[in-house]
């Protein structure tokens, strides 16, 4: 069957614009190098006109010298739409690659979106406010639980209030009549008169009428002591 119809050529995929931009790049970089050389050899010409004078021999020289730069003229317009070439290709890359991460984007979204939806299904506001009402009935339980073990043993609860306001009113009145208010046994205690306690009497201080008697006293009201007659 090939032999008659022929076998379908293989057509090979188109260049993708990676390809295309590092094709032009390459180009740009070759004609780059030929201007360089232009440059160079242009320079060596511009330094024989500066030798030479003029005549033949320096109008042979300026009509190399003008080939080599209409040479250059081309080669930099070359340049130029080649550069112009690779600054169309990257903003048609940079649009592509915006629309991938935008495609990602949206395949990302929907995949989050999709998940959320099958959480939402598990968790349910009223089993949440069913939780919440059943923790407040426990917490008041366990507070009731907590009262009753707190509860002391040793006050009855048939206490009669009326009694208790009547010996309360007793304490106040114990108060008013004893120490200013506060009863004997809270009154702070006094600190003891050591000097009352000792009895001990008053020293002189010799202004005093002096003792009764042949006793000589010196200023302080002691006894003097006799001084000795000197012969």
């Amino acid at each position: 069957m090939r032999r008659v119809f022929g076998a379908k050529k293989q057509t090979e995929p188109p260049p993708s614009i990676q390809d295309a931009s590092d094709r032009i790049n390459k180009r740009g970089d070759t004609v780059e190098e030929k201007i360089k050389k232009l440059d160079v050899e242009l320079a060596r010409y511009k330094e024989q006109l500066k030798k030479t004078r003029p005549g033949p021999a320096q109008d042979a020289v300026k009509s190399r010298a003008m080939r080599v730069l209409k040479q250059k003229r081309m080669y930099e317009g070359q340049r130029d739409m080649l550069f112009n070439q690779t600054y169309n290709l990257d903003q048609v890359s940079f649009a592509a690659e915006g629309i991938k991460d935008a495609q990602q984007t949206m395949s990302a979204l929907k995949s989050a979106n999709k998940d959320l939806k099958g959480m939402m299904k598990t968790v349910k506001i009223q089993d949440i406010d069913n939780l919440q009402d059943e923790m407040m009935d426990l917490m008041d339980v366990s507070n009731e639980i907590q009262e009753s073990l707190g509860r002391s043993y040793s006050v009855p609860d048939d206490i009669d209030e009326d009694e208790l306001l009547g010996e309360l009113d007793a304490l106040e009145a114990d108060m008013d009549t004893e120490g200013e208010g506060v009863p004997s046994y809270l009154q702070p205690d006094k600190e003891p008169d050591l000097d009352a306690e000792l009895s001990l009497p008053s020293a002189p201080t010799g202004h005093g009428p002096m003792p009764a008697g042949n006793q000589a006293y010196d200023e302080l009201g002691l006894p003097a002591v006799p001084r000795a007659s000197i012969r």
